[in-house]
């Protein structure tokens, strides 16, 4: 592997213009739907799941924040199947790219806040200060408290990008090595393949748990303001 390590981070282009749109929108492809009264397993376990994920983010929200649920789950299908295809060999994972993430989390986190502000503005302010601070410590935690609001889109887009990068990364290294071992030493090419494989199953989970982390927080984030 002679090519750069970054180079599966840099987004493709097609005829010189921009692929990244198009592979955003294919994911959605995949998800199979059925025109008939009787679902067949695989259309029955894909319910399944999203009504397990729905009822398990949804339980802490009121009527208001349940609202949110078809965005919600929409999401977490969406994160989790880009992850997944970006495991593939030669492809591109747009949830590497901050950029993208940011461009989800902030719009999110923002219908989130000005909800809280619209519907409860008492307690959405009273988050800046807690109850029972002393007087000349009001204007520094006031300042502490809307600094960690605002950081929360950038916490929840650094998270995601930074851990599927890792993986990517790793991934990368450790290929690199066995493809570099293969001449060498075959008993420590199997090694070195045998923890690939490890790593590679370790990485679906991390796929899909980082897209229930995402999304969980933004429901966390619209909890706290509805």
């Amino acid at each position: 592997m002679n090519e750069n390590l970054f180079a599966s981070f840099i987004a493709p282009t097609i005829l010189g213009l921009p692929a990244a749109v198009l592979i955003i929108l294919f994911p959605p492809l995949l998800i199979p739907t059925s025109k008939y009264l009787i679902n067949n397993r695989l259309i029955t376990t894909q319910q399944w799941l999203i009504k397990l994920t729905s009822k398990q983010m949804m339980t802490m929200h009121n009527t208001k924040g349940r609202t949110w649920s078809l965005m919600l789950v929409s999401l977490i299908i969406f994160i989790a199947t880009t992850n997944l295809l970006g495991l593939l060999p030669h492809s591109f994972t747009p949830t590497t790219q901050l950029s993208m993430n940011l461009a989800m989390a902030i719009p999110l986190w923002a219908g989130a806040v000005i909800m809280g502000f619209r519907s409860k503005i008492k307690n959405a302010l009273a988050h800046f200060l807690p109850q029972g601070t002393p007087t000349p410590l009001i204007p520094m935690l006031v300042i502490i408290e809307t600094i960690s609001l605002l950081i929360q889109p950038m916490a929840l887009a650094v998270r995601l990008t930074a851990n599927i990068t890792a993986g990517h990364l790793l991934m990368h290294l450790i290929g690199s090595a066995t493809l570099a071992m293969s001449t060498i030493n075959l008993p420590s090419t199997f090694i070195i393949f045998t923890i690939l494989i490890l790593l590679t199953i370790l990485e679906i989970a991390v796929a899909l748990i980082q897209a229930y982390v995402f999304t969980l927080l933004v429901s966390l984030y619209l909890h706290d303001n509805t």
